[in-house]
């Protein structure tokens, strides 16, 4: 494992849109690898990002290629935060695809390494999706988070969202439970 990154050594992140990370060839290159192991790694830590065992490079790329071809569609946004080359936490919505939904989102992911946890990146990569969503004409940004996850559920309400449903013991992870927890954020009411 690698060690945390510390405050004070960390230059503040900078934050891509998936155009302008994609752009870059060194950036797009390393993309898939980067964000298998982050997410992989969470997840094999237990973390709640929707999967019981860490994903395959496979599933990573193949999340990655939709979310990327729902953002040129203009269904999504996908934010990345970067240290230098390294990438340290990534994001995204995408838009709901009935025609009756068409002007809400979900915000399905936002995943920061463990070694950059607790430097504000998931705020900001947060914060980078919901100003994406407002510019895109989202009206409404719902998202779903697992029962026990203390931290998600915290930022997210000091973000604005509120719990509009909880689903009791809905998620099983082995023999193990925990709740289904919906939050939404009501861009219609913020301006």
């Amino acid at each position: 494992m690698k060690p945390a990154i510390s405050r004070d050594a960390v230059p503040r992140p900078l934050l891509l849109g998936a155009v302008e990370a994609t752009s870059d060839p060194a950036l797009r290159e390393g993309l898939a690898d980067s964000a298998h192991r982050i997410l992989s790694d969470l997840v094999g830590e237990g973390a709640a990002l929707g999967w019981v065992e860490p994903p395959s490079r496979d599933e990573v790329v193949e999340l990655l290629d939709h979310v990327l071809s729902a953002v040129r569609a203009g269904d999504a946004a996908l934010r990345l935060a970067y240290v230098g080359h390294r990438l340290v936490g990534l994001g995204y919505w995408v838009r709901y695809a009935r025609p009756t939904h068409r002007p809400h989102a979900d915000l399905e992911k936002v995943a920061v390494d463990a070694t950059a946890q607790g430097l504000g990146i998931g705020r900001a990569l947060t914060d980078s999706l919901i100003a994406d969503a407002r510019e895109t004409g989202i009206e409404v940004l719902t998202l779903d988070v697992r029962g026990d996850n203390a931290g998600a559920l915290r930022l997210y309400r000091s973000l604005g969202f509120t719990e509009y449903g909880r689903l009791a013991d809905f998620v099983a992870v082995g023999e193990r439970r925990y709740d289904k927890v919906f939050q939404m954020l009501d861009l219609r009411r913020q301006g």
